[in-house]
């Protein structure tokens, strides 16, 4: 019974989750097949979140590296003032937005 009890829990979690279609050219439909048959993916959807997690990781270190660059161009550092370890502590509280 507890594990008739597991698999329709899954089953329910599983059939919630939303989808999304794609269309793919034959060749591109091929390649992911080939990814999910190396064994690497267990299905179309691994490989798949796969990919855009590795993209948000990528865009995360874009963002990262412009900010830097930002903060490289911006000119010399000046060194922080008892006002400024304030402000930053208030926004930490939440006391300013």
């Amino acid at each position: 019974m507890l594990a008739n009890s597991w698999q329709l829990a899954t089953m329910t979690i599983m059939s919630t989750t939303p989808t999304m279609n794609i269309a793919l050219t034959e060749s591109l439909r091929t390649y992911v097949a080939e990814r999910v048959a190396s064994g690497e993916y267990g299905n179309t959807s691994e490989y798949m979140r796969d990919l855009i997690r590795k993209d948000q990781r990528e865009q995360r270190i874009l963002r990262l590296r412009a900010m830097a660059e930002e903060g490289l161009a911006s000119g010399p550092a000046s060194a922080d003032t008892k006002a400024d370890r304030d402000e930053l502590m208030a926004i930490a509280r939440g006391d300013i937005a």
